[in-house]
């Protein structure tokens, strides 16, 4: 595997910020994260953006889930 597959992968740098780097920065954690990261990927690591968007709803959801035990 190469040391691009695992640091810098092609279907987040596609951009001038790799999604670590904007989850990072604006303090997202865990939940809201992943959601982002397969937001972004959505029809780049796959032909089909479906089952991204469908884990980044999942996140979304269990995020949402999370802040009403608070």
């Amino acid at each position: 595997m190469s040391d691009e597959a695992v640091n810098h992968p092609t279907h987040y740098t596609f951009s001038t910020i790799e999604p670590i780097d904007a989850i990072e920065t604006w303090g997202l954690g865990y939940h809201l994260g992943n959601a982002i990261k397969y937001i972004v990927r959505a029809g780049r690591k796959t032909t089909d953006p479906s089952l991204d968007i469908q884990k980044a709803i999942w996140y979304l959801s269990r995020y949402l889930e999370g802040r009403k035990k608070t």
